[in-house]
């Protein structure tokens, strides 16, 4: 055990102490973050001035225009013509206007002139703004009656979902365990594949440059292996917490300089069922609700789960990329053809993964938070939906169990290949090479 612990100090001290991991960890999320937030606030500056005058003569439109994602302003004019917009157009003092003569009729065009090209995502955001105030308009003549009775009309009655224990099962609920667990997930999706691959070109690089064969003379080749897992894992887990916390504190710090930009930031395009969780909120008491929400969600549960499942889906992945890292000879191209067969489960539980967060009680989903290779992405996106409605408490146990057996019946297999594999030169090592290496006696 002391020997592992040496070999784990060796490989996260020659890692951590390089420019290359200072760079990588703090420097490129800073310089992403950084572009990001650029971005969006020349977007803002830029947008938000968009003026659109309204010369409606016909009385068509009954002052009912508006932008709801207020990216744009209408201004009614009056006693204009298209002469004279277009005269206020060259002066900048609108950015389009909309002209309506008196004897429009239904079945007319209406036209927007801007003075410049309109992009097209603000293009069906003004389109879709005059289409509702035109069918609003048809149905208060078709029907012949007032705007609030019209505004009645249409209001609709307030749904709701609960469980058959009577808990409420809010959309903002549903959208909050959307986004948690998409987030865990995926996250854990990236980690599997970054550091099981960096623990493959590990071993790699010692066996290619002939380091490998001093170590083995003074450490068992379980131990090497076990080191650089353990090692390259802590590292992982250091680039992790940097990241958690540059991520919350860059967020504080655009609140308090630039209100507007991360603002902007959370506006920005967002999975569904996040969108349905941010509209509801905006609907209604959202600070309140949200709160109420969130105390629902058993926090302890989620962080306990995903530093489990963390760790289980790292130290059986690592294992089999070292492995497979153990068998590359000078050609590092030999193991792409070996790591298909690791690679393919991770990206089958993402996608299982993209369906679970929607329906984490479906088939598909439960099948891939039990199967091993697949359960460190797949759970978390049920376990964000509570215990026991997105996931029972023994499927949790289930899938636990089962992960820590695969964890000790991959890391035996790995040791078996890594064992003969650490010391061969020289032969393109094979798939069915490396199973005849697991049965084989010491």
């Amino acid at each position: 055990m002391n020997k592992i612990l040496i070999i784990s100090k060796r490989e996260f001290l020659t890692r951590v102490q390089k420019k290359t991991f200072l760079l990588t960890t703090i420097g490129l999320p800073l310089l992403i973050f950084g572009i990001y937030a650029l971005i969006i606030f020349f977007a803002v500056n830029d947008d938000k001035d968009y003026n659109i005058a309204v010369a409606d003569e016909a009385k068509i439109f009954q002052n009912n225009l508006q932008d709801r994602d207020k990216e744009f302003v209408f201004t009614y004019v009056n006693n204009e013509t298209p002469e004279s917009l277009i005269k206020a157009l060259d002066a900048n003092k609108y950015k389009a206007f909309i002209y309506v003569p008196k004897n429009f009729s239904s079945t007319d065009s209406i036209q927007v002139v801007a003075s410049k090209s309109i992009g097209f995502i603000t293009q069906n955001k003004i389109e879709r703004s005059l289409e509702n105030a035109l069918e609003e308009n048809k149905l208060l003549v078709a029907l012949n009656v007032t705007k609030p009775q019209l505004d009645s009309l249409q209001k609709t009655n307030n749904i709701k979902f609960t469980t058959i224990n009577g808990e409420k099962d809010s959309e903002v609920k549903a959208g909050i365990s959307y986004g948690v667990g998409m987030f865990s997930g995926f996250l854990i999706y990236i980690i599997l594949f970054i550091y099981g691959t960096m623990v493959m070109r590990g071993v790699a690089e010692e066996k290619t440059n002939r380091i490998a064969e001093v170590i083995i003379s003074s450490v068992k080749p379980f131990q090497l292996m076990m080191g650089k897992i353990i090692g390259i894992g802590s590292v992982g887990l250091l680039q992790f917490l940097i990241w958690v916390f540059l991520v919350f504190g860059l967020q504080i710090v655009l609140t308090l300089f630039f209100p507007d930009v991360a603002g902007q930031i959370q506006q920005q395009p967002m999975q569904p069922g996040m969108i349905a969780a941010t509209n509801a909120i905006e609907q209604s008491n959202a600070l309140s609700k949200l709160n109420t929400v969130i105390a629902q969600i058993n926090f302890p549960l989620l962080i306990s789960c995903f530093i489990f499942y963390f760790l289980g889906g790292y130290f059986m992945y690592a294992s089999l990329f070292a492995a497979v890292g153990s068998t590359v000879n000078e050609d590092p191209n030999d193991a792409q053809t070996l790591t298909l067969p690791i690679t393919m489960p991770i990206i089958f539980g993402f996608a299982i993964m993209m369906q679970a967060v929607n329906n984490p009680n479906s088939s598909l989903a439960v099948f891939g938070s039990l199967f091993p290779l697949t359960s460190p992405i797949v759970m978390m996106a049920r376990v964000a939906h509570g215990v026991p409605d997105g996931v029972t408490i023994f499927q949790l146990i289930l899938s636990m169990v089962l992960l820590v057996f695969s964890f000790i019946g991959t890391t035996w297999v790995a040791a078996k290949i890594y064992r003969t594999g650490i010391l061969m030169y020289g032969k393109k090592v094979t798939l069915k090479e490396m199973i005849k290496w697991t049965f084989r006696k010491s």
